[in-house]
C-alpha cells in the first residue's frame, strides 16, 4: 500500500510540476525530500513549502501543448480523495509543508473533477482541522454552485488561461474556450465580491477564496507577440481581478511538432521578463514592449538585454545616482525591470547601516 502510494505521488507529482500559477515555485533540492514537495514565494518574500500534486493525469482532453493530454503515451495514475488527504496532513506534521497546491486532468467531466477536489479540501478543514494553506484549480467548465463551494474551503482558487488568442486556443485545445474559461474567473470574481460586501454589512459570511484568483497563460508554443500576450494578461486583471498572471514556457513534446512550426524558441530568461511586465513593474503595456524598426508586433529582446535597452531608453525619467545623493523613490524605481519595491528597501537599509559604521 505504501510502496503504491509512493509510486503514484512520483507521477502525480511529476505531471503538476508544469503549472506555475501557484507562484515561483521550485522542487526541493534535498534528494531525501517527498516528490512534489515545492518552494514558493509569498509577496512578502516569504518562502513556503507546498504539497503540488494533481488528483490524476488521466484527461478526456486533448491540448496538443499538454504534456497529460489524452493521446499521450505516459505513466498514469489517480488518487483517491482519502490517500490526497492523508499525505497533505502527514506531511504537514512532520513539517514537510505549509500547505497544499491541487489541480486535476478532467475526468468524466468538469463538475465530477471538481466535486473530487473540492472533497479533498473539505475533508482537510472539516474532519482533520488543517490549518494550512489550500490552492485549489479550479476547471473550465465547471457549474457555479461547485465554484461557490470551493471557495468556501480554499484560500485562492486558480483557472488557466492556456494561450494569450482565442485563435490559439481553437488551434491546439478545441475542446475548451476563453469563454469557458473566463466564465469561471467572473463566478470567482462574483463570489469574492459577495463576500467581500457581506463583510461590510456585518454578517460576517465565511471568506470566500481570502486569496484571490490567479491564472496560468503559456508562453511561446505559437508565435503570438508580447504585446498582444501582456493587452490579453492586462484585460484579465481588469476585468476579473486577478492577483496574478503567470507565464509557463511552452516545452516541445515529441511528436507535435508541426502543429508549432511557428513558435519562436523561448526560454525561462523571456518568460521572466515577460511576467516581470505586470505583476512587478508598474508601467503600462507600450512601455513594456520595446518596438524594433517600428514593428509594433515584433517580438521583444529577451532577459537581461531587454531590461538594458529599457533602462537606456528610460534613463532620462529615471535620474542619475551620484555620490553621495538619495536614490530615487520606490514609485520611479519600480519602472525598472527587475526591480522590486522589496529589494530596493533591504538594499537602503543596508546602505544605511553601511553608512553608520564607518
Amino acid at each position: 500500500m505504501v510502496r503504491e502510494l509512493a509510486k503514484k505521488l512520483g507521477i502525480l507529482a511529476d505531471s503538476a510540476k508544469y503549472d506555475a500559477s501557484c507562484a515561483s515555485t521550485r522542487t526541493s533540492r534535498d534528494p531525501a525530500a517527498a516528490p512534489g514537495i515545492c518552494h514558493s514565494y509569498t509577496p512578502d518574500g516569504r518562502c513556503v513549502s507546498l504539497l503540488k500534486v494533481l488528483l490524476t493525469n488521466y484527461c478526456i482532453y486533448d491540448c496538443a501543448y499538454c504534456v497529460n493530454r489524452a493521446s499521450n503515451d505516459l505513466p498514469r495514475a489517480r488518487f483517491a480523495v482519502d490517500e490526497i488527504v492523508q499525505l497533505t496532513i502527514d506531511f504537514h506534521q512532520r513539517n514537510y509543508i505549509d500547505g497544499l497546491f491541487l489541480s486535476s486532468g478532467v475526468i468524466q467531466s468538469p463538475d465530477y473533477t471538481m466535486e473530487q477536489i473540492v472533497a479533498v479540501a473539505r475533508s482537510l478543514l472539516v474532519e482533520h482541522g488543517f490549518a494550512g494553506y489550500i490552492h485549489l484549480k479550479a476547471m473550465p467548465g465547471v457549474s457555479q454552485e461547485l465554484l461557490r463551494d470551493a471557495g468556501l474551503w480554499a484560500d485562492r482558487l486558480s483557472v488557466n488561461i492556456e494561450l494569450p488568442t482565442t485563435d490559439d486556443i481553437r488551434r491546439l485545445a478545441p475542446d475548451k474556450s476563453h469563454e469557458s474559461i473566463e466564465t469561471v474567473m467572473a463566478g470567482v470574481k462574483s463570489e469574492i465580491d459577495a463576500s467581500a460586501a457581506g463583510a461590510g454589512d456585518g454578517s460576517s459570511p465565511p471568506p470566500y477564496a481570502a486569496a484571490g484568483q490567479t491564472t496560468q497563460m503559456i508562453v511561446g508554443a505559437t508565435g503570438t507577440s508580447d504585446a498582444t500576450i501582456l493587452t490579453m494578461a492586462d484585460r484579465l486583471y481588469a476585468r476579473h481581478n486577478l492577483r496574478r498572471v503567470y507565464y509557463t514556457a511552452y516545452s516541445p513534446i515529441p511528436g507535435q511538432e508541426g502543429l508549432f512550426a511557428d513558435a519562436p524558441i523561448v526560454g525561462d530568461a523571456r518568460v521572466s521578463s515577460v511576467g516581470g511586465g505586470r505583476a512587478r513593474i508598474d508601467l503600462p503595456t507600450g512601455d513594456r514592449v520595446p518596438r524594433r524598426h517600428g514593428d509594433a508586433n515584433a517580438p521583444r529582446s529577451a532577459g537581461a538585454r531587454e531590461r538594458l535597452a529599457w533602462t537606456r531608453h528610460h534613463r532620462a525619467g529615471l535620474g542619475a545616482l551620484a555620490p553621495g545623493h538619495a536614490a530615487p523613490g520606490r514609485r520611479a524605481a519600480r519602472r525598472q525591470p527587475g526591480s522590486a519595491t522589496r529589494g530596493l528597501r533591504l538594499t537602503g537599509r543596508r546602505s544605511e547601516a553601511r553608512t553608520r559604521n564607518r
